[in-house]
């Protein structure tokens, strides 16, 4: 396992350089320290400077500080869900840093993701008292999740504080949500307890995946409804690589990365740096080590990058805007990559995950 904070970093960065030619371990610890610059003393790591910030980015930012062994800022950001927890275990949508909330919609993929973000922080650190610390935060979450299931196993995907869930289910939601439910059922194995409630709606959600795209509202523009699938484990094998084969022509503009939605050439470092992590998941690691260099083009002197740019003028858009979420995207599609941390593999599905 490479490490870098030990006599090993010297071979992690000789490795990184062969394989993403265009990073080295200084360069992503510099993207590092401009997600770490964003974080207000309350944990909150908002998209920008005084931007605002939701729930699932926000764990993506986090897993990313552990990633390049910023430990205590990750544990400052998972304090800070902990303290902005609905009483009821869900998160409003988007908060400012002087906490007002900004959008109370209820999102279920966002109030999950706490699962996948903790047990990457424990496969990180091994804190055994962090983990019991924010165990009733993470059970409480997805007890929330699950009172959003159907009667098909599908996740209504949101609902208005105090108003019924709005009537279908997103194939991306779903996707990372049986991710979060999976991770935190072996959160709960490591505390010496069980939810199999929670891998049963994980396993029911893959069969509706592999079988069953109609159960989810249409969102084919989108790139992610095309590679999430594949980058969480809903699908495997050669299901996942006739998944990712099927659209590469429709998302991939060549040598300069994944448009999030098909008919617009807005290219977002994000959406690519993601894609990666889904090559890597099938074993495909030429590809994700290609789609991961097209990101040179977004990154900024200061190791932050470029949320997006559009084509053929390599536009700005947002205007100017460089997001802490897009950073750490290109720094988890690099560990997995190089085994960075020791959870470089929480994307990867090689063997079947002993439930």
């Amino acid at each position: 396992m490479l490490n870098n904070n030990s006599a090993e970093s010297t071979t992690a960065k000789n490795v990184l350089a062969k394989t993403a030619d265009l990073l080295t371990l200084d360069e992503l610890s510099l993207t590092a320290d401009s997600i770490a610059k964003l974080q207000l003393p309350n944990g909150m790591i908002p998209w920008f400077e005084n931007g605002h910030c939701d729930p699932w980015n926000h764990v993506e930012t986090a897993m990313a500080l552990d990633v390049m062994g910023r430990h205590e800022n990750a544990r400052l950001a998972y304090e800070w869900l902990r303290t902005t927890q609905r009483t009821d275990g869900s998160w409003f949508n988007y908060f400012h840093g002087d906490g007002r909330v900004e959008e109370t919609k209820l999102d279920s993929n966002v109030c999950a993701y706490i699962g996948t973000g903790l047990w990457h922080h424990w496969l990180c650190t091994q804190d055994l008292a962090t983990l019991k610390h924010f165990w009733p935060m993470l059970e409480s979450a997805m007890t929330w999740v699950l009172k959003m299931r159907r009667n098909d196993g599908t996740i209504l995907w949101a609902r208005e504080e105090n108003e019924k869930p709005w009537d279908y289910a997103l194939l991306t939601g779903c996707s990372s949500i049986r991710h979060a439910l999976i991770s935190a059922s072996k959160i709960a194995v490591v505390l010496n307890t069980t939810r199999p409630e929670w891998i049963e709606t994980a396993l029911q959600i893959d069969l509706i995946i592999q079988n069953d795209r109609n159960a989810f509202e249409p969102k084919d523009r989108w790139a992610m409804d095309w590679y999430y699938p594949v980058l969480t484990g809903a699908l495997t094998g050669d299901a996942a690589k006739s998944r990712l084969a099927e659209q590469w022509n429709t998302f991939v503009m060549p040598e300069l990365g994944v448009r999030c939605v098909s008919d617009e050439p807005w290219v977002t470092a994000s959406e690519t740096a993601e894609c990666s992590l889904a090559y890597s998941a099938i074993g495909d690691f030429d590809t994700a080590k290609y789609l991961l260099n097209t990101t040179i083009q977004h990154r900024t002197i200061d190791g932050s990058y470029l949320t997006g740019l559009v084509y053929p003028n390599k536009i700005v858009f947002p205007t100017d805007e460089r997001s802490a979420y897009t950073g750490a995207a290109i720094i988890l599609a690099a560990d997995s990559l190089v085994d960075i941390s020791p959870a470089s593999r929480i994307f990867k599905y090689d063997e079947l995950d002993n439930y």
